[in-house]
């Protein structure tokens, strides 16, 4: 009997500059790598998505995904699918952030009011909203460390 490998969705969650897209960079390499930040547009987002769906390709959503709602899309999108979703909430501190985005220049810059604006709205990952895994991620010197997700 042929074994079936699970395909997975990961939501990356987290302010800018909280090194959700480095993370992505070096720790999920093999997934398909989908961002607004390079697509521009959540048409072409969507598009990304059901193409890795079509293609059962295994694919990260490198955005802020502050809210649940802002999670929810993407839930939808899946849902006939037999999917596995996992969510990375990076470890946030806004003026931990602050401090690296102003060492940012050009696009990648983001104006403080706009991660300051983030800030607020960040939910916290939860199993019911349907991850099937959460990891908690800190960045650090030698690069990063995960943990287990732990709901209070």
């Amino acid at each position: 009997k042929e074994m079936t490998r699970i395909k997975t969705m990961v939501i990356m969650i987290g302010l800018q500059a909280s090194g959700k897209s480095t993370f992505c960079k070096t720790c999920l390499s093999d997934y398909k790598y989908i961002s607004l930040d390079i697509l521009n547009t959540r048409n072409k987002e969507k598009n990304a998505v059901l193409s890795c769906l079509e293609n059962n390709e295994d694919f990260v959503i490198d955005n802020t995904n502050p809210s649940v709602d802002d999670r929810k899309k993407y839930f939808d999108m899946i849902h006939d699918s037999d999917y596995k979703v996992i969510a990375y909430y990076m470890k946030s501190v806004l003026a931990e952030c602050l401090l690296r985005n102003d060492k940012r220049t050009g696009k990648a810059k983001i104006p403080r009011m706009a991660l300051a604006s983030t800030s607020k709205k960040i939910d916290l990952p939860s199993y019911e909203e349907g991850f099937d895994e959460i990891y908690y991620v800190e960045m650090t010197d030698n690069g990063f460390n995960i943990s287990d997700w732990k709901e209070n």
